[in-house]
């Protein structure tokens, strides 16, 4: 069996590792390198599985550690969920392209990531538009939130690396009208128990300090190896290299192919700990681009 042809966004390493036979490491989801062991502060909320979600305490703790009222806040099912509740709103288009894939393509709202996705790049300070979608905002600046007018979509899925817990959450000053959007009981039991733990195990400050550390290795392992790099503030780098994800994926490294942001020459490589940019390193040398 071949490698698994890219996903539309990342995310490919179990495939990948199925198809192969073998362990890898999935730099193409950009996932918090540091965070705590989500499955063990989770599991010690198995109990509640069998009670219905109460979002309330969960909606407060949140808001309050982020610095906004809690009716300003609404807990969402992932920050697909979060994007989706705003789109079937607001409509609207982005600012501009590449961006990502699950935002709005159309007339109304002005969408817009930060750190812009793919560039990686903070907006500016007098850049404005309806809807900010801060997914990998605190890793880039340590702080939770820009404050700044409009709509805000919000991940906690790439904060605390725990994808399959499903947790974002949107901010907005008119919240209701997009949680009357909102299926009920969206947000299940054990990801809303899971949350005081969580906010108690973030450290935004350190994990951005030391996401740009290895931001700054990434960067020379792939330049000392002649590849173009474009890296900014956000918690992975761009490496233009043709066929670079097939030729990482046979050693145990998985890499985001690009196509999807009509970028088919580059690939999106995440921020790894120290065990990873060896690995990387080990692949790469693997491949036959030695620096």
């Amino acid at each position: 069996m071949g490698i698994p042809a890219a996903g539309a966004h990342g995310g490919d390493g179990p495939a990948v590792a199925q198809a192969l036979g073998i362990d890898v490491l999935d730099l193409s989801q950009t996932l918090n390198p540091f965070a705590p062991d989500a499955a063990v502060l989770v599991a010690a909320h198995a109990s509640v599985v069998s009670v219905y979600p109460d979002p309330h305490d969960a909606t407060v703790q949140l808001a309050e550690t982020i610095g906004v009222e809690p009716g300003r806040l609404l807990l969402t099912n992932g920050g697909s969920e979060a994007i989706a509740l705003v789109a079937a709103e607001l409509g609207g288009g982005v600012a501009s392209e590449p961006e990502f894939a699950l935002h709005p393509r159309g007339d109304g709202a002005v969408w817009r990531s930060d750190p812009h996705n793919p560039s990686g790049r903070l907006a500016e300070p007098d850049a404005r538009v309806d809807v900010w979608d801060e997914a990998f905002y605190p890793l880039a600046t340590g702080r939770w939130h820009g404050g700044r007018p409009g709509v805000t979509v919000g991940s906690l899925t790439k904060l605390f690396a725990c994808p399959g817990l499903r947790l974002g959450y949107l901010i907005a000053d008119d919240v209701e009208r997009y949680a009357k959007r909102q299926s009920h009981w969206a947000v299940s039991s054990l990801a809303l128990a899971s949350i005081p733990d969580l906010l108690a195990a973030a450290d935004l400050v350190g994990w951005a300090a030391a996401v740009g550390r290895q931001r700054a290795q990434l960067v020379e392992m792939f330049e000392n190896r002649g590849m173009e790099v474009d890296a900014a503030e956000a918690p992975w780098v761009l490496v233009r290299s043709v066929g670079l994800r097939d030729r990482l994926a046979p050693h145990g490294v998985v890499v985001r192919d690009c196509a999807s942001f009509a970028m088919p020459d580059w690939c999106r490589v995440a921020v790894a700990d120290n065990d990873g940019l060896d690995r990387l390193a080990a692949a790469l040398d693997a491949a036959g681009l030695r620096g």
